[in-house]
């Protein structure tokens, strides 16, 4: 159960009329992965970023905690 929690297949597996808990669930994951996308993207150009150092990856983990809590 937990690789399916994981990989996300649950959420990408094909059926015919996906019910309305499976939709409401895939776009809830798709709009917390655009925001955590935008947060990093965010980061990147306040910081300057040309590459990610180890430093920068461990600043951008505790950002996406920090506004996975809200």
């Amino acid at each position: 159960m937990a690789n399916v929690l994981t990989t996300g297949a649950l959420l990408s597996a094909p059926t015919k009329n996906p019910s309305f808990f499976a939709r409401l669930l895939r776009a809830h994951a798709e709009f917390n992965q655009r925001r955590a996308d935008r947060a990093v993207q965010e980061y990147i150009a306040t910081h300057g970023l040309q590459k990610l150092s180890d430093d920068a990856e461990r600043q951008i983990s505790r950002l996406l905690v920090q506004s996975g809590g809200h």
